[in-house]
């Protein structure tokens, strides 16, 4: 076992035992028994790092949407957040873009003595809480107000003033669903100049956690934010570049979608999630149950509170083995859930089982079952679930293949360069360098974390015309070929 779990392989099998149990006489809120404790002992939830955050996530965050944003007649979201802390959750996620979701958690907030200030502030709590919120404007000038709204709805007084000591673990950009918006994110941020409003809200971001002033928009010099990531549900390639792009490493998360029908799409977990596990970022899940798609929901964007799932899951596809898929997809740290409803009946209460579904380790399932979730999952709605998600790209062969070639000291070398391919439906496993229909090497493979292409040296004793062609292989043996490029004759 690894130091990420606080629990060993022997109290996990108890829990899991347990929870197990529960199961067989109604899908209850069973606490995870540490078995060096005394049974009227205090649960604790699994955590896992959160990448190069450092910080102990447990495996099941509170999302900040279902009735936190759209809040049925008889529902108190601000007991929902209550009832999560209490049951140990503290990974808490929101949005400038939920409507009253910040509104709720700064009601909740002071209910759990989270104000700076206030006499009853508690900063070791604070600290024990990874609190996340998100800006789909793109703008430094734009982003900037939102940080301050943020801070102001979920710790001041909801009109723009929040107190001295007020943070957000991380702010998100939302929503990226193109190149160029990345691209408008990224703008000034090697050379920031106040004069340019079209600066991009990375710029802001930096301002905001580093405590500088580049932007001329943090004149107070304060450090609003710990972390910055990113988040999307679309288009993986895009998250991919968002990745690339960053060449100081200022990413330290992303938030996507990762379900039991992801590979029915482009997918998430052989494209970008590869990549973040490359750069030491930690990875959250989302769309857990395909926003609600999963079950009675229909496959469309949610904005009323009809919308809002408030069961628990259903026998022909178990919540519990959609939240466990997520959380044992490779290099997941965490899944976020929003929740309709809370309950003192446990079987109907969906944090309760939620939680307790989410008690599992990386490992804890195997390829096999994985392989059976798949199976239940893609018969719901014919498999179109995934409304918010890119249509299925099989796999396809290395991109902007080149080759050039230079003469030092008299050997003639060949460089061939190419950026990465996609994945289709299994992961990539290994490029393949072929010369004059001959394959003259195979290399592992690996992410390309920068925008600047793999290369290959090629040494060549003659001075001929050769053709070169990159070939990707996937884990089904399947093979994209580039089209084939020319090293002219010396």
């Amino acid at each position: 076992m690894t130091t990420q779990q606080h629990m060993n392989r022997r109290k996990f099998v108890k829990a899991t035992a347990l929870a197990a149990a529960a199961t067989a006489f109604g899908p209850g809120c069973t606490k995870l028994i540490d078995s060096d404790k005394p049974d009227n002992a205090e649960a604790v939830p699994l955590k896992r790092v959160l990448g190069k955050t450092g910080f102990e996530v447990t495996t099941m965050g509170l999302g900040g949407q279902a009735s936190l944003q759209w809040t049925p007649a008889d529902v108190d979201p601000v007991k929902i957040i209550l009832k999560a802390f209490d049951l140990g959750i503290n990974y808490f996620d929101t949005s400038n873009a939920y409507g009253p979701s910040q509104v709720n958690y700064g009601k909740a907030f002071k209910h759990m003595s989270l104000i700076p200030g206030l006499p009853d502030y508690d900063d070791k709590l604070r600290k024990s809480i990874f609190l996340t919120s998100k800006s789909a404007l793109r703008t430094a000038m734009d982003i900037a107000p939102q940080v301050h709204r943020s801070l102001s709805q979920i710790f001041g007084d909801g009109t723009g003033n929040y107190p001295d000591g007020a943070y957000l673990d991380m702010m998100l950009f939302h929503d990226l669903r193109s190149k160029s918006v990345v691209d408008k994110i990224y703008y000034g941020l090697d050379n920031t100049d106040r004069a340019d409003s079209q600066t991009g809200a990375f710029a802001a971001l930096r301002d905001f956690r580093d405590g500088t002033n580049l932007t001329g928009l943090n004149p107070g010099n304060e450090k609003l934010i710990r972390h910055i990531g990113f988040s999307g549900h679309y288009d993986p390639s895009v998250y991919m570049y968002m990745i690339q792009r960053d060449q100081e490493n200022l990413l330290d998360a992303m938030l996507v979608s990762v379900n039991a029908n992801d590979k029915l799409y482009f997918n998430m977990q052989y494209n970008v999630i590869p990549l973040a596990i490359a750069k030491n970022m930690g990875v959250i899940a989302m769309k857990v149950f395909a926003d609600g798609a999963m079950y009675t929901k229909p496959a469309e964007w949610s904005t009323s509170t009809e919308h809002v799932i408030r069961t628990v899951g259903c026998q022909s596809l178990p919540s519990s083995s959609l939240i466990k898929y997520s959380l044992t997809t490779p290099g997941v740290h965490l899944a976020i859930i929003g929740i309709g409803r809370i309950s003192y009946n446990e079987a109907e209460c969906q944090l309760c089982n939620n939680l307790t579904d989410a008690q599992i380790l990386p490992e804890g399932l195997s390829e096999s079952e994985r392989t059976d979730i798949e199976e239940l999952a893609k018969v719901v709605k014919g498999g179109n679930t995934n409304y918010f998600q890119k249509a299925f790209s099989p796999l396809t062969a290395p991109k902007k293949v080149s080759v050039e070639q230079i003469n030092e000291n008299n050997v003639r070398k060949a460089f061939i360069s190419w950026n990465n391919a996609y994945a289709g439906d299994a992961p990539l496993k290994t490029y393949e360098i072929w010369r004059d229909g001959v394959k003259i090497n195979e290399i592992p493979y690996a992410p390309q974390i920068t925008t600047y292409p793999f290369k290959y040296p090629d040494t060549l004793s003659d001075e001929i015309a050769h053709t070169y062609i990159v070939k990707v292989v996937d884990g089904k043996s399947r093979i994209a070929s580039s089209e084939p490029v020319t090293l002219s004759q010396i």
